[in-house]
């Protein structure tokens, strides 16, 4: 699989704050809908663990070609940004890098996020002023997994740092070969301290609380199902946030980025999108 980004006309880079995180800015002003008089809001995408900027690659021509200016920033120590030491990163870090990215847009973003990314966005529109979110099979809340917890069997032993998920060269049910190949080469370590505030799934932490009543901007959740448990928890996530909800079955999680179906997760979220600025 091709990086569909360096396909696109060349964009702007910059490294941001004392961290020097990696921003990618893509404008959405050269595909045919660039011409309409609506003003859209630019788009800000947040990766999930172990991964970066790199992950959104299918995702970001579709967007720039329908006139959105996507922002696709990569956390401390991820991808491109700086290198730092992985045992000290904590949750609340990569908070404030979402922060920091956040200023640099002209005007109040629709928040993208992935995975871990998604829990990450649900906990920045608490305090901060959104023009719409987006979470894409984010990480479960706290209050949704003690609804419908994950099974024992998951349990993972903790680390300082957290290896990248291996991951089989043949494909999945919805991510070719060449699609696995592709995380191959860019997965990476993930903070441990991050990861186990966080992750329900690793059955070593509760998760993080999200107060939806506090959430008001527009929302979409969109869910990787393959179990009725599955599809509940994106159900019950929507509901929390308030959000429009999308269940797409026979998915797996990171196909619904890089997978051969992804175009189905785009799809939703463009005509969500679009049905914002009418």
């Amino acid at each position: 699989m091709i990086d569909f980004t360096q396909l696109l006309p060349e964009h702007e880079v910059k490294t941001i704050g004392e961290h020097d995180l990696y921003l990618e800015i893509f404008n959405g002003n050269s595909g045919p809908h660039s011409v309409h008089s609506i003003k859209r809001p630019p788009l800000l995408f947040v990766h999930g663990a172990y991964t970066g900027s790199w992950m959104w690659s299918k995702y970001i021509p579709h967007f720039v070609e329908q006139g959105w200016t996507c922002y696709v920033m990569n956390l401390r120590s991820h991808y491109k940004s700086r290198v730092m030491d992985m045992t000290k990163i904590t949750f609340d870090d990569y908070l404030e890098d979402i922060r920091e990215v956040l200023a640099q847009c002209d005007e109040s973003p629709v928040l993208i996020g992935f995975s871990m990314g998604g829990i990450l966005s649900q906990k920045i529109a608490e305090t901060l002023t959104l023009t719409g979110l987006v979470i894409i099979d984010s990480s479960l809340s706290k209050e949704v997994h003690q609804l419908i917890p994950y099974p024992e069997t998951v349990r993972m032993t903790p680390d300082i740092v957290i290896p990248p998920p291996a991951r089989e060269e043949h494909s999945s049910i919805d991510e070719a070969a060449e699609d696995i190949a592709f995380q191959r080469k860019y997965l990476q370590m993930e903070s441990s301290k991050a990861f186990l505030t966080f992750s329900a799934a690793s059955g070593l932490s509760s998760g993080v609380s999200i107060n939806g009543d506090l959430i008001t901007c527009p929302s979409l959740v969109i869910k990787a199902v393959e179990s009725d448990d599955e599809e509940r928890r994106g159900q019950l996530t929507a509901e929390q946030l308030g959000a429009e909800y999308a269940g797409l079955w026979n998915t797996t999680h990171t196909g619904l980025l890089v997978g051969q179906r992804y175009k189905e997760a785009v799809e939703i979220i463009l005509k969500w999108l679009n049905s914002r600025q009418n």
